[in-house]
């Protein structure tokens, strides 16, 4: 029987594993977002006796976490398949926003979103493995985009949950509700496939079932070391600029600016309909003229955004309809992010595919635990907008280290299996 990656069309089974792996990567997102805004808009703060510094900490720790998630997660779905490790993280997820909403003080929450974190970081991975070695090499790109919107939406949600639902509801029961994605997994479990490419692997000997640490010995051997440290510095770099924009964001608009939280949540909504357009605009230049040109361009776009609604605000209008017009700038060249998972599925071999893309994104991921910390240092010294804008050169150096990797439109990943 044809392998799915190899059918000349899109089919059903396509569409249905993108649509799991999507409403995964949706509440991933949302839970790892939701403690910024219910920062901002509800009582935690005061009820856990927090001080700045423990929010700061608090708020990078999901960060740092999803990178223990990406080594471990990505290994174990090389090891022993995507299915079984898209279940597991999405259920480590949900476990740990269900503990936030139980916590007593600074450490219990601490705890509870390393938890957190391990499943975010796991999913992501496993979810962009799967759709990658799945779908036509036509329509990778596009694919990738899709799944990568998801983090659209899940700013959406979040946002709506943090200014709207949470001061109403509370910040237990906001993250209570959170963990109900669990669900999910009883009906990946019964209605998605394995990827087909894993089994082949197996079957045929080229995935040996490593272990972590000799999947992280064959991304650091002499065949894929340059790979790896290219692909690592765009990630970290792109990470660099979504984070030290996106933590502090709803903070700077509502105490810096003085934004109403209705008037940060309609900036904010902005910024995620950009985001929505940009992913698919992002899928079809990605497909059309190659992953690294449109990658470059959209960096750009992002930075000129990112600028204006930081240094640039009075420039701008302040709270005008040009500001929202550079806010859907924002997220129009965050688009850019649908690069990351189709790139890292085509320069690694399905037998470090999974640990690779988990390792390398999240240890970019991992390292932001840094920006809320840089942000709030240099805030103190200067201003919000000024620690904000320091994602404007990481979008910029993201854009043009993106040329160091090799153009890989139209990779077919059983590439490997052909040659043996």
């Amino acid at each position: 029987m044809a392998l799915l990656s190899e059918s000349t069309t899109v089919l059903p089974i396509h569409r249905k594993i993108l649509a799991f792996s999507f409403i995964g990567w949706i509440f991933d997102f949302y839970d790892l977002l939701l403690l910024s805004f219910l920062v901002s808009s509800t009582s935690i703060v005061k009820d856990l006796s927090l001080a700045p510094s423990e929010v700061a900490t608090l708020l990078g720790t999901a960060l740092a976490f999803t990178a223990v998630g990406g080594f471990i997660g990505g290994s174990l779905a090389d090891r022993f398949g995507r299915k079984p490790l898209l279940m597991a993280t999405i259920l480590v997820y949900s476990v740990g926003t269900l503990a936030s909403g139980m916590a007593a003080g600074f450490w219990t929450l601490l705890a509870a979103r390393a938890v957190t974190g391990i499943g975010v970081g796991g999913e992501w991975a496993v979810a962009h493995a799967l759709v990658g070695e799945t779908v036509p090499p036509q329509v990778r790109g596009r694919y990738g985009s899709y799944l990568q919107s998801g983090s659209a939406f899940a700013r959406f949600f979040a946002s709506m949950m943090g200014n709207l639902a949470a001061p109403i509801i509370g910040w237990r029961l906001a993250f209570m509700l959170s963990a109900i994605p669990a669900l999910l997994v009883v009906v990946i479990r019964r209605e998605m496939p394995e990827s087909d490419v894993w089994l082949l692997s197996v079957k045929d000997g080229v995935n040996k079932r490593l272990g972590y640490l000799a999947a992280l010995s064959q991304m650091l051997g002499p065949a894929l070391r340059k790979t790896t440290a290219l692909a690592l510095s765009v990630t970290t770099f792109n990470m660099a600029a979504y984070w030290f924009k996106t933590i502090w964001l709803p903070t700077y608009l509502h105490i810096t600016r003085g934004l109403s939280l209705g008037d940060v949540a309609w900036l904010l909504l902005m910024d995620q309909i950009g985001s929505v357009a940009g992913y698919v605009a992002f899928g079809f230049c990605s497909d059309r003229f190659g992953r690294r040109p449109s990658f470059t361009a959209f960096s750009i776009i992002k930075a000129v955004g990112l600028g204006m609604i930081t240094l640039g605000w009075d420039a701008a209008g302040g709270y005008s309809v040009t500001t929202f017009g550079f806010m859907l700038l924002v997220g129009f060249g965050e688009g850019n992010w649908g690069c990351i998972g189709p790139l890292l599925n085509e320069v690694f071999p399905t037998s470090v595919r999974a640990a690779a893309l988990g390792i390398i994104y999240n240890t970019a991921r991992g390292v932001q635990f840094l920006a809320p910390m840089i942000i709030a240092m240099v805030a103190a010294k200067f201003t919000f907008g000024a620690g904000i804008a320091l994602a404007v050169p990481f979008a910029l150096l993201a854009g043009a280290i993106v040329w160091t990797l090799p153009e890989t439109k139209g990779v077919r990943l059983m590439a490997e299996f052909r040659k043996s």
